[in-house]
């Protein structure tokens, strides 16, 4: 692999980081609760670090608060040392003045280790920057923190627009940044304005959603025909990483793997990745022809990062969107309306309590779109020109 420079620090990081978010699972009992297939991600973690890949990246609230947990477990025997590892301050869930010391020391203690390397702000956004890092003071307490060497560096993790992002960037020294970014997100959230301003600055830039939850691995039959027209043969995941990749300005991309199939994959396209890896017709093509089409396709935005999870009414809103979009996308409607109708978790318990919307990082109007789904998908009406 082509190391990379990750910001003004020394360390040279993979090209390819490992996202713990969208880990393997199972099924644990008939009403489909699941957990982490564990035997199945340390070895998927395992391998990709023995084949290079240097940074690894969990949450606290990942897989219900299990991915840390799995973490600490794949990066025993030795695996700790050979790594960066990041984690996340649960700034959303911090009501009072030791809620952020309290959160580190479980995190050290489910992680197994006595430091990490990366802790982030999580899922910074304007409101949770006043009420909780503001109202707390959570960057005095990283820097005690850091003093008492349970943490080495300080970044954050953002969901907002551009200008405020400039904003955050400009307030401390911050190490790294973890931001929304692909060929699809050049002008949304913190965007490619935002990406060079930060790397201006020397702080290391680390993307998220880079396939955008897999919809650029599997586009719709439309995007599939242009894609191959122009190269044939090339995965559609491999347009993507490059894209990334092709920008000096990111240090590492993460990539939220949930098979071994697509671990082997990713490190050996990330084998492959340089700094102007893609030719100027074809950035032009993926920015503008394929950008524009995939719009035209897309009704909802939602990434399935599962944010918004869980729903007091039970309601699986991710899952009611992909089938949603689906049906529209890939002209699977019946199929999808089929899938509806057996399912416990619909749309249609949605009450309007608007609890998700504060927590869904692309700024989705849930509550408006869930009795759309339920018309097109529950009652058999079809789809209206929403855009």
């Amino acid at each position: 692999m082509e190391y990379r420079h990750f910001g003004n620090s020394n360390f040279k990081v993979s090209p390819l980081g490992f996202g713990c978010m969208r880990l393997p699972t199972v099924e644990e009992n008939t009403q489909g609760k699941t957990s982490i297939d564990e035997e199945e991600a340390i070895k998927m973690i395992r391998y990709a670090i023995d084949r290079g890949v240097n940074f690894i990246d969990t949450a606290y609230p990942y897989h219900g608060g299990q991915s840390e947990i799995l973490v600490g477990k794949a990066l025993k025997d030795g695996y700790s040392n050979r790594v960066k590892l990041c984690t996340k301050s649960p700034i959303f869930k911090i009501d009072h003045e030791d809620d952020f010391e309290r959160y580190l020391n479980e995190q050290l203690e489910k992680l197994q280790v006595d430091h990490v390397d990366y802790y982030l702000m999580h899922a910074v956004n304007r409101q949770n920057w006043q009420s909780s890092i503001r109202k707390f003071n959570l960057l005095d307490k990283a820097e005690k923190a850091i003093q008492e060497g349970l943490i080495r560096q300080v970044g954050f993790s953002f969901h907002d627009n551009e200008h405020f992002f400039r904003e955050v960037v400009d307030v401390y020294p911050w190490a790294m940044c973890l931001v929304q970014y692909n060929y699809l997100d050049r002008d949304t959230q913190a965007g490619m304005g935002g990406v060079q301003y930060a790397s201006q600055k020397g702080i290391a830039v680390a993307v998220m959603e880079p396939l955008r939850g897999g919809k650029l691995a599997a586009p719709p039959e439309p995007i599939k025909q242009m894609l191959d027209k122009a190269a044939p043969g090339k995965p559609y995941y491999e347009w993507a990483l490059q894209w990334l990749w092709d920008q000096p300005e990111i240090s590492v991309v993460l990539s939220g793997m949930n098979t071994m199939d697509q671990v082997k994959a990713n490190i050996e396209t990330a084998e492959k990745s340089k700094l102007n890896g893609l030719r100027t017709v074809e950035k032009e093509f993926l920015e503008g022809e394929v950008s524009r089409k995939f719009r035209e396709l897309t009704l909802v935005p939602c990434t399935s990062c599962y944010y918004c999870m869980p729903c007091p009414q039970g309601v699986d809103i991710p899952f009611n969107f992909d089938m949603f979009n689906n049906g529209y996308v890939h002209g699977e409607l019946e199929a999808n309306r089929n899938l509806y109708k057996k399912i416990e978790n619909s749309a249609e318990k949605c009450i309007a309590c608007r609890e998700c919307e504060d927590k869904c990082p692309q700024n989705i109007e849930i509550s408006t779109w869930m009795p759309r789904v339920h018309e097109v998908l529950g009652e058999d009406k079809p789809y209206r020109e929403f855009k």
